[in-house]
């Protein structure tokens, strides 16, 4: 029985040893941070071990957990809440109920969730699209795409793209009194990237070119070749996202190739027919100074992996386009956090912005983390999260 005790006992110290990092200085509410913190990579070991002894994948432990937060419509006395379909993609529709008589504005939400996980369903969505219809007055289109790995690129992001463009036909938009001068594309994280792509091929598109008023992206990923930027190096380990969770599950909605997650690991995963990209996001040229700290930049390696499936992804991410693609841009939100491995791809996004004389707005949260959005509800609920909340819906009400 000792020997039973003390071997627990070690194996308890061992893996609070491998799960517990240091809290990075100047972080709100530190203490729950470091909890949920822990948290994660204890689901982390916990997925990666039910993955190895064939339980279930690593993924389907998020999917499973995340999906238990799921709640049904709930209309309310500012916000009729339904759930239907725009062509064949379901959506969660917010309506507001106080109306003047004019038409009011809307917003398009495409969820995060590092592509394998999330739904327009779940509570944290729910709190916060419920919470825009009613402050900003918005009619609020919340889009549940498919997911990776049963549904990989281009899927999601052509369910997104067929949805905008379903709601944007004008029957649609005077069934829901919406104005068509008065629309946005919003997304967090993965749909923050999502949100981007879907903005710049409708401006590919004559039929939709005008018809996005701004889109709003909070603390999103751009680009995909480039995994030792600054932020990436120095919050490698989270807190909230760490670095190989967040890589293993974004390979997936590209492929189930095992190589790539491992070449992207070590930054060496382009092919070598992308070399020519690199410079639209190279950090040590966009990157503000105070973000550059003494990390030396080194070029992504190409011509190590030439998997094709990779070169699909690389025409549609937002980060690679042009100037002239950047300047006719709409209206745009980015809120990056601090303490946020995807920092670096929100601050290069508004400097390429800026500089190719596109309309930007930028609010950078010093003590914010990655996926602060969803912890807004108890038990699991952080300030920071209802303050890029707050932030969000309040430059939406300024801006639509």
């Amino acid at each position: 029985m000792g020997y039973k005790a003390l071997c627990l006992g070690l194996s308890c110290i061992l893996l609070a040893y491998h799960v517990y990092r240091p809290i990075p200085e100047g972080i709100e509410e530190p203490w729950k941070v470091q909890i949920l913190d822990a948290s994660v990579k204890m689901l982390s070991l916990l997925a990666l071990l039910v993955e190895n002894v064939g339980i279930m994948k690593f993924e389907e432990l998020y999917v499973t957990l995340s999906s238990m937060t799921s709640i049904r419509p709930s209309s309310d006395e500012n916000t009729t809440v339904i759930d239907t379909d725009l062509g064949d993609i379901p959506v969660r529709l917010y309506l507001p109920t106080r109306t003047s008589g004019d038409r009011r504005p809307a917003v398009i939400y495409l969820h995060g969730g590092a592509f394998v996980m999330g739904s327009s369903r779940l509570s944290v969505y729910d709190f916060l699209n419920r919470d825009t219809a009613s402050v900003v007055g918005a009619v609020v289109v919340s889009v549940d795409y498919r997911l990776a790995p049963q549904h990989q690129f281009p899927v999601p992001l052509e369910d997104c793209l067929s949805a905008v463009k379903f709601f944007l036909q004008d029957r649609v938009l005077r069934e829901f009194g919406v104005d068509p001068a008065r629309v946005c594309v919003a997304g967090d994280s993965s749909g923050g990237l999502l949100a981007a792509q879907v903005v710049q091929a409708l401006k590919s598109d004559p039929e939709f070119a005008d018809k996005i008023k701004a889109q709003a992206l909070i603390y999103p990923g751009l680009q995909l070749l480039d995994t030792l930027t600054p932020s990436y190096v120095e919050y490698q380990h989270g807190p909230i996202l760490p670095r190989d969770v967040l890589i293993k599950l974004v390979c997936l909605y590209v492929t189930k190739d095992q190589a790539l997650p491992r070449a992207m690991l070590k930054n060496q995963h382009l092919p070598r027919s992308s070399h020519h990209l690199l410079k639209f996001i190279n950090w040590s040229v966009f990157l503000p100074e105070k973000y550059k700290k003494n990390h030396v930049y080194t070029e992504p390696v190409t011509g190590m992996l030439n998997a094709s499936y990779f070169s699909l992804v690389l025409p549609t991410l937002p980060l690679l386009a042009n100037d002239s693609v950047l300047q006719s841009l709409p209206l745009t939100y980015v809120l990056t956090c601090q303490h946020d491995l995807l920092r670096d791809d929100g601050l290069i996004f508004v400097t390429r912005l800026r500089n190719a004389g596109a309309r930007v707005a930028h609010e950078h949260l010093e003590d914010g983390v990655h996926g602060a959005l969803a912890f807004t509800l108890f038990p699991f609920r952080l300030q920071i999260g209802h303050r890029i909340k707050d932030k969000y819906i309040h430059w939406l009400k300024e801006n639509l």
